[in-house]
């Protein structure tokens, strides 16, 4: 039972990731019928974002004084942060420990500024292109902005730390009656289930119970009416296509500590998303969350020991295998809209 119920916690984690890119996903599809496949891309900069914030507040000089000598009898002069010169000891050192989900204050402008630029200076060009076109421009242009990632960090992984707080793990054992240690799990993801939850229901109280949602909504459904009616709906459009990449880079910012970020974190998170799009239903903001917790899982419960020694590599490949019987079953996904994506 202990078992099952940390894989649950596991599943939990994954869903989150992939149910918060699958969302961003699915409103730039849903508003402006693109598939974006630079969405992988926007998590990988919202990483990066935790990333920059970090080394930012690690920036330090020497002092001007030398505080001793070293062993061969030369002066010795300490490194001293910015940030703690600039702000004191105490609140330099608290900003420097929180520096990941303070980089969300620092991401959220930059990854609603890269949704604009990325909207206005290319995908624009291609709404009225086939799919197939859309699918390899943003495939380029994520890319691109790998090498770019790559050529400025390194092609390592950048270790990113929670805040010191967070760093240890919680005791569900004690918690539901079982022993002591039987069931331990990190409280930063914990932290980060919590964080998606707020996100995906923010997101959903937006669309739903704002004027600015509710028109959105409703040029999701047909946006050729709304236009009639006087409604600039592609400026909304354009400023959701920034929210969707705002909720991918905070996605991002606070996976940083789970996964330590590198240059093709971003290509690896986007292949499974689009594969939770699509059993969710494209176009189905519900169904993409659904399908991004229910995927993730099954995907937790696949790298148990006990199933991988009777199925060899179903880990690797169980979301395929769903999503093949859920569309076999279900063309349209779980929770798919008519005429989506058909002739």
């Amino acid at each position: 039972m202990d078992a099952i119920l940390l894989q649950l916690l596991n599943g939990l984690d994954k869903g989150s990731a992939y149910a918060l890119i699958a969302l961003g996903l699915t409103l730039i599809f849903g508003t402006l019928g693109v598939v974006n496949f630079a969405h992988g891309a926007i998590f990988m900069i919202g990483a990066f974002c935790a990333v920059t914030l970090s080394k930012i507040f690690s920036l330090s000089h020497l002092a001007s004084e030398p505080s001793g000598t070293d062993f061969l009898g030369k002066p010795k002069y300490d490194d001293i942060l910015y940030i703690k010169e600039w702000f004191g000891e105490s609140a330099g050192a608290w900003m420097l420990d929180w520096s990941v989900p303070l980089s969300i204050l620092f991401a959220i402008p930059v990854m609603i500024a890269i949704g604009f630029i990325m909207e206005r200076g290319l995908i624009k060009h291609f709404y009225k292109r086939p799919h197939a076109d859309q699918i390899l421009v943003t495939f380029g242009l994520a890319i691109v902005l790998q090498e770019v990632i790559k050529y400025f960090y390194g092609a390592n992984p950048i270790p990113t730390a929670a805040p010191e707080a967070f760093r240890g793990s919680f005791d569900f054992g004690v918690l539901l009656g079982f022993d002591p240690n039987a069931i331990i799990y990190p409280y930063w993801r914990l932290i980060y289930f919590a964080f998606s939850a707020l996100i995906i229901g923010g997101v959903f109280a937006f669309l739903q119970f704002t004027t600015f949602g509710m028109v959105v909504r409703a040029g999701m459904a047909d946006r050729e009416t709304v236009g009639l009616l006087g409604i600039n709906i592609d400026k909304r459009f354009t400023i959701m296509f920034g929210i969707a990449a705002a909720v991918a880079g905070l996605a991002g910012v606070m996976y940083a500590p789970i996964n330590s970020p590198n240059y093709h974190m971003g290509m690896d998170f986007l292949v499974l998303s689009f594969v939770v799009v699509v059993v969710g239903g494209m176009g189905s903001l519900p169904g993409a969350v659904l399908a991004g917790f229910l995927l993730g899982i099954l995907e937790s419960f696949a790298s148990m020991n006990e199933v991988k020694n009777i199925l060899p590599g179903i880990d690797q490949i169980i979301i395929y295998v769903v999503a093949i019987i859920i569309l076999l079953t279900r063309p349209r996904g779980l929770m798919g809209r008519k005429g989506v994506m058909e002739e």
